[in-house]
């Protein structure tokens, strides 16, 4: 596709002698929901990571518009499964925090979390400390936070893992109003019927592969079969890896993760966070 945001071109992730990906090529368009779906230890994670420019590939290149992604962080919004809110922060100076390190106004960032805010219904709470916070309230905070810089790309890793179901429906339909505003959204996910509902494409990754790429029509016709979770079995027939998509270090790459989100550094990180 000439018009690529994100390339990523004969990607391969090594642990040691453990591989958790191998030879991934993929290019991420403007104005989709694309879905990383698979189960534990399949590798989505990792790649997502790459993605973001908080890990290196042992191969390969990960790129934002022909440039290396990690020198193009600016663009990207991250929701990590583990939001990294600090807690003895209200909402708002966790989001005005987060916009001030990518040089955004406060006011701009206020307008958009504003907007934002309003469509999540946490509008009565960007005022409260987060230490008090529900996990829905936690994950649309996050979510606010990604957004205020007005990043092209947005990487949400399980955006409704732990949420209840009316949290996890406002999280979806934020999702597709994004979409159908332009924007992109790569949703990793292991539930299927959520992948269904909100993804225009879906990637399905099994042991450190992608195994297809298309959208939920294209991946029924390539199975034969009639639903998504008979094709998903078909194309993911062979045993499932232990998990290994993380290090025995993974304490300090988690680390790392909330230096991208939070600004602090690795001396301080493991502070106050959500939990």
């Amino acid at each position: 596709m000439s018009d690529a945001m994100l390339t990523i071109e004969g990607v391969a992730k090594h642990f040691g002698e453990v591989s958790a990906l191998s030879s991934i090529d993929l290019e991420i368009s403007s104005g989709q929901v694309i879905g990383l779906v698979g189960g534990n230890g399949a590798g989505k994670t990792t790649l997502l990571r790459l993605m973001a420019g908080v890990m290196e590939p042992s191969s390969g290149d990960v790129l934002f518009r022909g440039k290396p992604v990690s020198s193009m962080r600016a663009k990207l919004g991250v929701v990590p499964e583990s939001t990294g809110l600090y807690s003895r922060l209200t909402a708002w100076e966790n989001i005005r925090y987060h916009s001030r390190m990518f040089g955004i106004d406060d006011t701009v960032a206020w307008n958009r979390t504003s907007h934002f805010a309003k469509r999540l219904d946490l509008s009565d709470s960007l005022s409260r400390h987060t230490k008090g916070f529900s996990r829905g309230m936690r994950q649309k905070t996050a979510l606010l936070r990604a957004l205020a810089h007005g990043p092209d790309i947005l990487l949400l890793d399980e955006p409704t893992a732990g949420l209840d179901v009316t949290s996890a429906r406002t999280v979806r339909t934020l999702v597709r109003q994004l979409r159908d505003e332009g924007g992109t959204v790569i949703y990793s996910t292991h539930h299927l019927a959520e992948a269904q509902q909100v993804c225009d494409r879906i990637i399905i990754v099994h042991n450190g592969t992608i195994r297809a790429d298309g959208s939920p029509n294209d991946l029924l016709e390539l199975t034969e079969c009639s639903n998504l979770e008979d094709a998903y079995v078909a194309l993911t027939s062979d045993k499932a890896r232990a998990r290994t998509e993380e290090p025995r270090s993974e304490s300090k790459l988690a680390r790392w993760w909330k230096v991208f989100l939070t600004g602090r550094t690795p001396d301080t990180v493991g502070g106050d966070d959500d939990e």
